[in-house]
């Protein structure tokens, strides 16, 4: 990755203030990866809210505007206002996804709801003389995600880029205004850096001479700054973020200021505290070890009743080892986490007015709990545990410092290595600091709603859909309306090749659609046969676009399933369902240490679910066993990524060793394999 670093020349201010594009934050959850973006290329940004006022805009100057997507739809009677006029005052434009329908609107095109989703990577054709596009190839991969495209283009633009039959980008040369339905700012969109240098450079004229001070340096003056000559808290996980923190702290500030503190909350992986205790005192670190599984597991809270008033009545939450919605257990987590540490702060016998906390915070974390530091429009994905209502009180009384809250996990590991630490340290898998708790999918009924029923019958459509053409069904048009002639055609091979089976999962999983937040079903393949990875990997993309209420896909090791899963076996956080994830996750991750795939690999979540299969229908069997599922995950900044495929970025061997040893271990029915990209799921299932 490589960043513009160090400081320009005097004689460069004048053009580094002129070369300031404008970001137009329409609610994206990938708002500050633009911004990262432009500023890569050499190229200062400033983000500002969509409704910001034209002469605004015209007075600081900026040479050029780019308008993020957002969870609305221009159609949308709550859509965010903007004014039209920022596209006829003479400045370039560049509109992603939701800036692409303003522009498209503006100009008397109209945008239609469609029938299926597109989320994920998708192969493009563009038309490579239009100035995104210039350089690059007629085919191009990149990141899509929207139920919504244009049905009727503006007056005087060109559709430069198509998806089969969807509109992907148009363009109009003379204004200098371009759209796209895509998101070129994510790794997901392979040449979309290229695309945004091409708007950067040739159509608003830019020069690239922007550089950025040191990362390091900015995040110790920060330190300085908030914290003076007060003590600070740091609580530390062990993970990447957290030690980083803690090492800029240290080297920021005098010794006795810092009160290093690891919590383990009882959602430890097997040995994790040992482990963090070791690593983090070999940086000179005085670790102070706090033992409050029993506060967490017992751990309450108050949650607003209405999400959209945060300020409205609150309800108090069931306790955390009673607890199924996984929003409640990241709250619950997280405030128990502050209150633990106010206790600390009382046994050392300070005030706790007078410390601060320093928290790990990373860009991506605050950009998915819709905190207003990231974006004032954004819908909130999940709530992590250092941005709860209690966090953003000490925030608001100037109490908390975050010095990596504008970074992203590479350029914290850049940090880290820039601080000197250790290696195996920077490189470590991440870890939620509510750690096992969220790998544990909590359920006491089923999850089925109206549309269980028709979406399982769309699932095995699509698996059998070599069969389905030969005895069409009421709910083939559903299939045809969300694919193209040539995916059907594959759709059709691969199934005839590939005897599969499906089933819906009567389970959520949290997932991003459409810059959304959406908790929906999860589809299960399976086979008698050896799977058939290329094949199973195209179905996962292709099923969330045609049933939008299914935002992940897994494959299912042991023979195929055939009969609907009807009910669930009741889940919740104790002890012994924590052992059996403890050992699973265990075994897991030390069969790819072992491998030396782990540096491959960003993450490898292992998750229960509280599934039991092959009972015998007739009989009547209770559930009572769990399952598990390995999510493989590759990315550079965690906003988007792909899982890696079993026989390509990770070998089968591998993987079916995993699913031998996971297998043995008590309680356990079967496991599965996520092949879900983000989106349309998110990293962790919760």
């Amino acid at each position: 990755m490589a960043f513009c670093n160090g400081k320009a020349a005097a004689g460069d201010a004048l053009n580094q203030v002129e070369e300031k594009i404008v970001i137009l934050d329409a609610g994206a959850q990938y708002g500050k990866v633009i911004d990262r973006k432009v500023r890569e290329l050499c190229v200062d940004s400033e983000i500002l809210p969509l409704d910001t006022a034209v002469d605004n805009i015209k007075q600081a100057g900026y040479k050029g505007i780019i308008i993020s997507g957002g969870p609305m739809c221009v159609n949308d009677e709550d859509a965010p206002s903007y004014d039209p006029a920022i596209f006829s005052m003479g400045l370039p434009v560049f509109g992603i996804c939701y800036g692409l329908q303003m522009l498209n609107s503006t100009f008397g095109g109209s945008v239609q709801g469609n029938t299926g989703r597109e989320d994920g990577q998708f192969t493009i054709n563009v038309d490579n003389s239009a100035l995104p596009f210039k350089g690059l190839k007629k085919e191009q991969k990149v990141l899509l995600t929207h139920g919504d495209s244009i049905d009727k283009v503006a007056d005087g633009f060109k559709v430069i880029a198509k998806s089969g039959n969807i509109v992907a980008a148009i363009a109009d040369d003379k204004r200098k205004l371009y759209g796209v339905q895509f998101h070129p700012e994510v790794d997901l969109t392979e040449n979309g850096k290229q695309m945004l240098k091409n708007f950067l450079f040739q159509a608003c004229g830019c020069h690239g001479n922007y550089t950025m001070n040191s990362r390091e340096g900015s995040c110790i003056q920060e330190i300085r700054d908030v914290v003076g000559k007060h003590k600070v808290l740091v609580l530390v996980s062990g993970g990447v973020d957290s030690a980083v923190c803690a090492a800029l702290l240290h080297k920021a500030l005098d010794k006795d200021q810092v009160i290093a503190v690891h919590i383990d909350n009882g959602f430890m992986r097997k040995n994790e505290s040992q482990m963090v205790y070791e690593s983090l005192t070999r940086l000179g670190l005085d670790l102070k070890m706090v033992n409050a599984a029993h506060q967490f597991y017992n751990g309450k809270t108050y949650v607003p009743i209405n999400k959209t008033d945060p300020n409205g009545k609150k309800r108090e939450t069931e306790q955390l080892n009673r607890t199924t919605h996984p929003e409640d257990k990241r709250r619950i987590i997280g405030d128990t986490f502050m209150k633990v540490a106010d206790e600390v702060i009382s046994e050392m016998n300070l005030n706790p007015e007078e410390v601060f906390l320093a928290q790990g915070t990373l860009r991506p974390d605050l950009i998915e709990s819709a905190s207003s530091l990231a974006s004032k429009n954004a819908d909130a994905i999940k709530t992590h545990h250092n941005d709860t209502n209690l966090v953003r009180e000490l925030r608001n009384k100037g109490r908390v410092v975050e010095p990596l809250k504008d970074f992203h996990k590479d350029e914290v590991r850049a940090i880290g290595r820039d601080l000197g630490l250790p290696q195996d340290l920077v490189q470590r898998h991440p870890f939620p600091g509510p750690g096992l708790a969220i790998r544990v999918i909590c359920a006491e009924e089923p999850y089925h709603c109206d549309d269980y029923n028709e979406t399982h019958t769309i699932l095995r459509l699509i698996v059998k859909f070599a069969d389905t053409l030969e005895k069409p069904h009421a709910l083939l048009q559903r299939i045809k309306n969300s694919t193209t002639e040539e995916e059907r055609t594959m759709l059709a091979s691969m199934t005839r090749q590939h005897p599969m089976m499906s089933t819906l999962l009567p389970i959520k999983s949290v997932g991003v659609q459409g810059d959304c937040r959406t908790y929906s079903y999860v589809a299960a393949i399976s086979s008698n046969e050896a799977p058939h990875w290329p094949t199973l990997f195209k179905l996962a993309k292709i099923i969330p676009r045609i049933c939008g209420c299914v935002n992940r896909v897994v494959f299912m090791f042991g023979e195929a399933i055939k009969e609907i899963v009807h009910d669930v076996t009741p889940t919740f956080l104790t002890t012994g369902v924590l052992s059996t994830l403890r050992q699973a996750d265990y075994l897991a991750h030390k069969l790819l240490q072992e491998s030396g795939y782990a540096t491959k690999l960003s993450q490898m979540p292992v998750i229960l679910v509280p599934l039991h299969f092959g009972r015998d229908p007739i009989l009547r069997q209770a559930s009572c066993q769990r399952s598990v599922v390995i999510r493989t995950f590759i990315t550079n900044d965690f906003m988007t990524g792909i899982p890696a495929m079993p026989g390509d970025q990770i070998p089968v061997e591998l993987v079916n060793k995993m699913v031998e040893e996971i297998q043995k271990v008590a309680g356990i029915s079967r496991v599965m394999y996520d092949m879900t990209s983000k989106p349309p799921g998110t990293t962790e299932w919760e």
